[in-house]
């Protein structure tokens, strides 16, 4: 018993001498012999010079996440000073990356299971500087070896805390500058607290670039966040409650700031963000907080990113505003339209993935110009195209809200929302070209429904509802339907960008305006029974809507029965010409009118009257030639043909020259040999004034529609059957 007992006390000093012999080793081992042997091994792996210029040393540290007799193991942690990763030799920068040190734990038993498991990972005082060329080479990307067979060893990376840093982006093929400078705070900010300071910022924001409406719009209110689910309610509710309260539990650790060009415009930005990215740890958010402004775009967000090592969700409160929103494709990559200034207040969740990214901006709300905006839009990609969806509405829009969609705002507001293309002094109709080429960048599928319309002077749309729908490079409008003065306006209109020069068409029918609504201060139309009936199918090519007009072939019809008309009303309406004439026909009073009946011809630009007839008490107007849409010039003569005597002026017919923005009305020369207009258009109207015809709807609690009488004149016939509207064609 005696000697087994000196057996095994030899064994265990033995032992213990070994560990004893270890442990002295390893403290005493001079880790640096193994720079070399690390640093090609990490350079093979990665396919990019690494270094390590200065010491390598160890410590070596009881787990404290560890239970049982695991716990009791030592970890070693590594500590690498002075680390280079290199470029490749075409980069301005010698270094992709330099850290100032780099700290990570080790679990030695994973070694075991050739896992190599590092469950921290410490930056300290990095310093990255990405780049691109012009010919799309890129730094950032890491060509790593393959080898004929898997290897045996894996890597598992936990948490990635960081210091002070730096990062540098040139981009040449962007057009982008930029340097993010990262420091740690005086102490940590709660998230609630954050998100408050960014929704102040933003209102502050909205209001400095689209007035004191705009940041009432952005600005939060218990009513809304409960909508967007901010409680725990709507639409993904539940799944919103959560991540808030989740990033509840976040703390903001580090500000930043970054200034430069992007996309070549000034940048600069500001904001907060974390401390420690769990890689592995899908439920701990990462919080991130931001205040941009690139141009005149403004973005601010707060919130969190989830699943960083995937880039797999963000979850943020999002605010934009700017100047048009078609600013945003550079930003974004989403194609939307010109616009007044705007802003916009919303919750944007995403996810991101290898097949495609989802990004969700739901029950955003805000201002565009002086019209109200709310909806939810959805934006994916991984298809042929990237495509928007959603649905948008307004309670109140403001009609000339609409004019930068088709550059029919002033030149001062073009000049604010950067475009470039100067409106001719000369020229009325909207020259700036159509932005096709970013019609076909994506593919889009929006609803969009207007409650009310308001205009400066009072014009009666009721409502306005479309369906957008553009699918690589055409654009249709299909309904494109509003209710006017008591009636509607009701058709479809397509732009095929694909194509070069754009073609397009339009076909419109309005029924049933009634021109007491229409006219509703016009004393002279209060009592009125009359209505507006018309139609109109054109097709075109052109890349603006000069353009379009100027190449237009097609057809134009309009009825008008039982109304008024007067210079003041004209002038208001900011029909010049029509002012012109009517003054130097009946002065300044107010004529009524039995029927006004236009039927013109359209062909490659130049629109051609086929029947363009007045019909009053005391005359009867013919409006005879042309308006070529391509140069604007007018080449009309208004002949009126007198009911009697009592307006002697009425025996002189007018010319009308000049152009659209400039027209020029006169007198003609020989009036005497020319008075018979009004027996020229008896005679040549009778095919248009039966296609009018169908414009007038029976209605047997109406009285006749003077129309009618003046129309089958003009046909030469009383018996005609009067028929219904003209149905819309499939086209």
């Amino acid at each position: 018993m005696k000697r087994s007992r000196r057996i095994l006390a030899g064994i265990a000093i033995s032992a213990l001498t070994l560990v004893a012999l270890l442990v002295v080793l390893v403290e005493l081992f001079d880790w640096n012999r193994l720079r070399p042997f690390i640093d090609d091994s990490v350079s093979q792996a990665i396919g990019r010079p690494f270094a390590i210029h200065g010491d390598l040393t160890v410590n070596w540290r009881r787990p404290q996440d560890e239970t049982g007799w695991r716990s009791w193991l030592p970890w070693p942690e590594f500590t690498a000073r002075d680390i280079t990763i290199a470029n490749p030799d075409w980069t301005k920068q010698p270094h992709f990356a330099h850290l100032d040190a780099l700290r990570f734990r080790l679990s030695p038993l994973a070694l075991l299971a050739h896992r190599i498991d590092v469950p921290s990972l410490q930056l300290v005082q990095p310093g990255v500087d990405l780049e691109r060329d012009g010919q799309g080479r890129d730094n950032w990307t890491f060509t790593l070896p393959h080898g004929d067979t898997a290897s045996r060893w894996s890597l598992q990376l936990g948490n990635v805390g960081f210091d002070k840093g730096r990062v540098t982006l040139d981009d040449a093929t962007h057009k982008t500058d930029l340097t993010v400078q990262i420091e740690p705070l005086e102490k940590a900010i709660p998230y609630d607290q954050v998100v408050a300071q960014s929704e102040q910022a933003a209102q502050t924001q909205a209001r400095d670039v689209a007035g004191a409406g705009a940041a009432r719009a952005v600005a939060g209110d218990a009513a809304a966040d409960k909508v967007a689910g901010k409680d725990g309610h709507g639409a993904k509710g539940e799944d919103v409650g959560k991540a808030d309260r989740a990033a509840r539990d976040t703390r903001y650790q580090f500000r930043w700031t970054a200034e430069g060009r992007y996309q070549g415009a000034p940048a600069r930005g500001s904001g907060r963000i974390g401390a420690v990215l769990a890689l592995q740890r899908k439920d701990r958010p990462f919080p991130v907080q931001a205040q941009l402004q690139v141009g005149d775009t403004r973005i601010g967000l707060a919130g969190t990113l989830t699943d960083p090592l995937h880039l797999g969700a963000l979850d943020l409160h999002l605010w934009f505003a700017g100047t048009s929103m078609a600013q945003l494709y550079p930003l974004l990559g989403v194609t939307l339209p010109d616009t007044r200034p705007y802003a916009t207040r919303g919750r944007l969740s995403a996810t991101l993935g290898d097949r495609g990214n989802h990004f969700e901006y739901r029950h955003f709300r805000g201002r565009v110009g002086s019209s109200d905006l709310s909806g939810d839009l959805v934006f994916a990609t991984g298809g042929a195209r990237p495509k928007l969806t959603g649905d948008l509405h307004s309670r109140t829009l403001e009609f000339s809200d609409l004019a930068p969609l088709i550059g029919a705002d002033d030149s001062r507001e073009k000049q604010q929302r950067g475009d470039g293309t100067p409106q001719p002094p000369d020229k009325a109709l909207p020259v700036e070209p159509f932005r096709t080429d970013r019609w076909r960048a994506m593919d889009a599928d929006v609803h969009f429904a207007a409650d009310h319309i308001e205009h400066v002077q009072a014009l009666p749309i009721d409502s306005l509802a479309t369906h957008l729908v553009m699918d690589d490079g055409r654009l249709t409008l299909d309904p494109l339907a509003f209710g006017l003065a008591g009636g509607e306006v009701h058709g479809q209109l397509s732009l095929d960008g694909g194509q070069s020069p754009m073609r397009g068409h339009a076909e419109l029918d309005a029924r049933h305006i009634r021109l007491k609504a229409l006219f509703p201060e016009f004393d002279a139309m209060r009592t009125s029974l009359g209505e507006i009936n018309g139609g109109t199918d054109l097709d075109a090519t052109g890349n603006s809507v000069a353009a379009l007009l100027g190449s237009a072939n097609g057809e134009v019809k309009l009825l008008m029965n039982d109304g008024a008309i007067s210079r003041n009303l004209l002038e208001a309406a900011g029909l010049n010409v029509g002012n012109i004439i009517l003054g130097k026909l009946f002065g300044d009073r107010t004529v009524q009118i039995d029927c006004a009946a236009t039927d013109l011809s359209a062909r490659h630009g130049l629109f051609r009257t086929r029947l363009f007839v007045f019909d009053t008490k005391d005359a009867e107007i013919d409006v005879d030639g042309t308006v070529d849409m391509a140069s604007e010039k007018l080449d009309l003569d208004v002949k009126p043909e007198t009911k009697g005597l009592r307006i002697l002026s009425l025996r002189s017919p007018l010319y009308v020259r000049g152009t659209l923005k400039h027209p020029d009305v006169g007198v003609q020369a020989g009036p005497l040999a020319l008075r018979a207009g009004g027996a020229v258009a008896l005679g040549a109207g009778a095919a248009p004034a039966a296609a009018l015809l169908a414009l007038i709807s029976p209605d047997h609690d109406q009285p006749p529609n003077t129309c009618q009488r003046v129309l089958r004149q003009l046909r030469g016939t009383g018996g005609l059957q009067v028929g219904e509207p003209k149905r819309r064609s499939s086209k």
